[in-house]
């Protein structure tokens, strides 16, 4: 079969596609025809060598897929690498059938992204009715479903995006108020402006000055959920002032929920029926043919891209 590889770390151009081996069937497992692969900047820090576990090289990048079965059910899975690729494998316990009102590309974009998203907020900050909560790259994969989900859950969302059409397309699914990270200014005075006060729960995935802005801007008991760091600025936050305001800051890593017994299938779930009533809408970003996964790369960093970016698994 064909898969994209990557025999060392560096930039886009070490992913090659290349012939490799068929997966054979083991088991507890599925082996799935890949129809799309997500693309993620979980695959950013893999291919750099600076991923959260040990990366062996050779690797096939990729941890989320859809696609078929042999018996022809249509599946999404959460596979840990090997998704980049015209087949893989992926365990029984992260796979779900797809429903009929469902494309492939909502599918995708709901089984890593929206499962982070679903999970940083009610898994970890807990949002509820009332709560203000601060959402980071808002017109992003994870942050275009947690507007939506916050909003379902009756929160009042405090929008980050970079540009004028990103900010647009986050008033579109719903924020409350949008902040254009490229202009300047004091980025925790204007999240205080905009909430007309602090917030009281808040997400965080760029790291650096942002890490610390949204800190700032973070109330008395206020809870913030870190699942990122784009800018590779990794801030620690002092334990004496997150003592003094009583707030909490917390990591978040979707696989540690691999091993929960029904956790992802109940979100899995919730997120299909949303999608399905029309009540959350997965923003679809741009599909790149299976030679292009070095673009999907280098635009996924430079930020131009919106919503889920996909590689489909076509043969040139």
């Amino acid at each position: 079969m064909r898969a994209t590889v990557m025999t060392q770390a560096g930039g886009p151009e070490v992913l090659r596609e290349m012939e490799v081996p068929d997966p054979q069937a083991i088991a507890g497992h599925h082996v799935v025809t890949v129809s799309r692969s997500g693309v993620n900047y979980a695959d950013v820090h893999v291919r750099q060598g600076d991923y959260l576990a040990r990366v062996e090289y050779p690797v096939i990048p990729g941890n989320e897929v859809v696609g078929t079965l042999p018996d022809g059910r249509r599946v999404v899975g959460l596979c840990q690498g090997g998704g980049y690729a015209e087949k893989t494998l992926v365990r029984r316990l992260l796979t779900w059938d797809v429903p009929d009102e469902i494309t492939d590309d909502q599918a995708v974009a709901l089984t890593l992204q929206g499962q982070s998203a679903w999970h940083l907020l009610h898994s970890v900050i807990r949002i509820t009715k009332g709560d203000s909560v601060l959402v980071p790259a808002a017109a992003g994969g994870v942050g275009s479903l947690a507007v939506q989900l916050a909003k379902l859950a009756g929160a009042r969302v405090i929008a980050l995006a970079g540009g004028a059409d990103k900010a647009d397309l986050v008033r579109d699914l719903g924020a409350d108020a949008v902040l254009d990270t490229t202009v300047g200014g004091d980025l925790a005075a204007r999240i205080l402006e905009a909430n007309e006060g602090p917030v009281s729960a808040a997400l965080e995935m760029v790291g650096g000055s942002v890490f610390d802005a949204t800190l700032a801007a973070l109330a008395p008991r206020g809870r913030m959920a870190v699942y990122g760091c784009v800018s590779g600025d990794r801030r620690s936050p002092s334990i004496t002032d997150l003592m003094q305001k009583s707030q909490s800051v917390s990591g978040f890593w979707l696989p540690n929920l691999y091993g929960v017994r029904y956790a992802l299938r109940d979100s899995m779930a919730a997120l299909f029926e949303a999608t399905g009533r029309g009540d959350l809408r997965p923003v679809i970003g741009p599909c790149y043919n299976s030679a292009e996964a070095s673009k999907a790369h280098a635009d996924l960093e430079a930020r131009v891209t919106t919503g889920k970016v996909t590689i489909k698994q076509t043969r040139q």
